[in-house]
């Protein structure tokens, strides 16, 4: 079972120590679905809206944990927040010239 599981559960050691390894993995879930939304899809919103969001975008990762022991969500997360990060850069420094 243990070559099934993706890096990050590895790492976390999901098949030793269960109940601490799966929080780890949750909340390293919602670190990457928030940068993410931060860097592809937030745009201003009133506050109340924001935390609506945020709300569901948690209660998403839930579900997004179970599925990350054995698919690569995580791993997934990891490389879209890494190419929308190079995309923001570049479109900063496009805009930064054309100014």
């Amino acid at each position: 079972m243990l070559e099934r599981m993706t890096f990050f559960a590895r790492l976390y050691n999901v098949n030793d120590n269960a109940q601490s390894g799966m929080w780890m993995l949750y909340g390293t879930i919602i670190i990457l679905s928030i940068l993410v939304y931060n860097l592809g899809f937030a745009r201003k919103l009133p506050l109340l809206q924001n935390i609506i969001i945020y709300i569901l975008l948690v209660l998403g990762c839930t579900i997004l944990t179970f599925f990350a022991v054995f698919l690569p969500v995580a791993e997934g997360l990891v490389v879209v927040a890494i190419v929308l990060g190079i995309y923001k850069l570049r479109l900063h420094q496009a805009k930064k010239q054309q100014a």
